[in-house]
């Protein structure tokens, strides 16, 4: 049976990375997901999902990134102005890497709920004393927005006692 996948066994990685034969579950609904196939030359391969793909997207944090970032580059690119330019890309990067973190470990939300917070008062600050629709006023309800998205991520977390 070398080099043939055997129809009611599959092979599986186990902790310290050998194969071993288990027939406890159906090659595509494996707990584990661990599987391992055979490549056109009958050597076995691994076909382990990694935890990326396991992972669900913060595709809102992303979109406020890439929000927060664009806003900067438009601000340097009508303006000329490069403080704009900077903390765009600045805090569009933080932002980023805060829905990073957060599509790894859904608990891990500080770092965006800090970028969202320092955002919207200093929008929002900008927005009270100019009552200009753009950038300041979009910039703070986006960022009220996403600190209300991060703000129920908290109430929704279950108790750990």
């Amino acid at each position: 049976m070398i080099g043939k996948i055997p129809t009611a066994l599959h092979l599986a990685l186990n902790n310290e990375g050998t194969t071993q034969c288990h027939d406890t579950c159906a090659p595509v609904f494996c707990a584990r997901r661990e599987h391992a196939s055979a490549d056109s030359e009958g050597r076995w391969i691994s076909t382990r999902r990694s935890k990326v793909s396991d992972m669900s997207v913060d595709w809102v944090g992303y979109g406020y990134a890439a929000l927060v970032a664009t806003g900067g580059i438009v601000g340097y690119v009508k303006a000329g102005s490069v403080p704009s330019l900077g903390a765009g890309l600045l805090f569009g990067g933080l932002a980023g890497f805060g829905a990073y973190q957060i599509s790894n470990d859904p608990n891990n939300i500080w770092v965006s709920l800090g970028t969202a917070g320092a955002l919207s008062g200093v929008m929002g600050k900008r927005f009270y004393g100019s009552r200009k629709l753009f950038p300041a006023g979009v910039m703070a309800a986006a960022s009220l927005l996403m600190v209300g998205k991060l703000g129920l991520t908290l109430i929704q977390k279950p108790n750990k006692s």
